[in-house]
């Protein structure tokens, strides 16, 4: 295994760990996103994803929850993918029904 693939790998790692948010609605939203749309992403949206791993699991939930959404354009636009996401995964889920 070179380099590359090996801090690749720890760093996909790191954001499946910070993606567990011991929070079940987030774990939910987040796991799935990563594992299925995280490496297609632009640099620039794969940086947000990054970002949105920092904040506080209070403001994840309301942004997930559609509570509110984030003030800033970049994590508003990530939350929103993530949304979309589960939105598209559920309707697939259910149609398979």
């Amino acid at each position: 295994m070179n380099d590359d693939s090996s801090a690749a790998a720890a760093q996909r790692k790191r954001l499946y760990w910070h993606s567990r948010r011991g929070m079940w609605e987030l774990d939910l939203l987040l796991i799935p996103f990563l594992e299925a749309r995280y490496d297609d992403l632009e640099a620039s949206d794969q940086a947000a994803f990054r970002a949105l791993l920092e904040e506080e699991d209070q403001d994840l939930f309301a942004w997930m929850m559609r509570r509110e959404w984030p003030e800033d354009p970049e994590r508003r636009r990530i939350v929103q993918m993530i949304v979309e996401h589960a939105e598209s995964t559920d309707n697939d889920s259910r149609r398979a029904l």
